[in-house]
């Protein structure tokens, strides 16, 4: 039986590629340097636990195969085009018929205990989200991710405080689970410093 299959939606980390907000206030070195950190991290703990398999889905499309030591070893595919909707979908689907998982690249917080409880989730509900505190999603996981319609999340205001809320809607609110707990993605320089700050609370770096 095959694995379940974690997608790390993931964007080239180059400089004008990442967090063009963030990198707007906090500046591109340091912008970028956090998010190859994150990046690594989550690959670190993520990537290599043995319960599921882990793959990259990146953007633009010329960075898979591009060579960079972060993705080394991990099965990496382009996100295509469309918005958001269109290549979350277009990822899930690719998952065949094991239930999938896709996680943002930028969320320092996401654990294997995190992705674990979505998993379980999906026996209880075709689909799950794990709420971030924007009022988006930082984890949309399907059960049978191949049943997806092509189109089955389009017409979401992206990037805004709707998001969560619309994705439900266009699933059904019958058919989604919301994991427990809310996790922040460092959008701004704002979240930057919650982050650095809850890092300081936690005596790490």
């Amino acid at each position: 039986m095959a694995k379940k299959l974690v997608v790390v939606f993931a964007r080239a980390a180059r400089y004008s590629v990442v967090k063009s907000r963030l990198a707007r206030d906090l500046g591109q070195p340091e912008t970028l340097r956090f998010y190859r950190t994150t990046l690594a991290r989550i690959l670190r703990t993520i990537g290599t636990d043995p319960r599921w398999e882990t793959m990259i889905a990146l953007t633009p499309d010329t960075a898979v195969g591009a060579g960079d030591p972060l993705t080394v070893g991990y099965r990496a595919k382009a996100q295509g085009g469309g918005d958001l909707g269109a290549r979350m979908v277009r990822a899930l689907r690719g998952a065949g018929s094991r239930p999938a998982v896709i996680i943002g690249s930028d969320i320092p917080d996401i654990t294997p205990a995190r992705i674990s409880a979505a998993f379980r989730a999906l026996g209880q509900a075709p689909f799950v989200l794990g709420p971030a505190a924007d009022g988006g999603y930082w984890l949309i996981g399907a059960r049978h991710p191949q049943r997806l319609r092509p189109y089955a999340l389009a017409g979401i205001r992206w990037s805004s405080t709707h998001t969560r809320a619309d994705t439900v809607a266009v699933l059904g609110p019958n058919n989604v689970a919301i994991l427990p707990f809310e996790l922040e993605d460092i959008d701004d320089v704002q979240a930057y410093r919650r982050w650095r700050a809850r890092g300081a609370a936690r005596g790490t770096p």
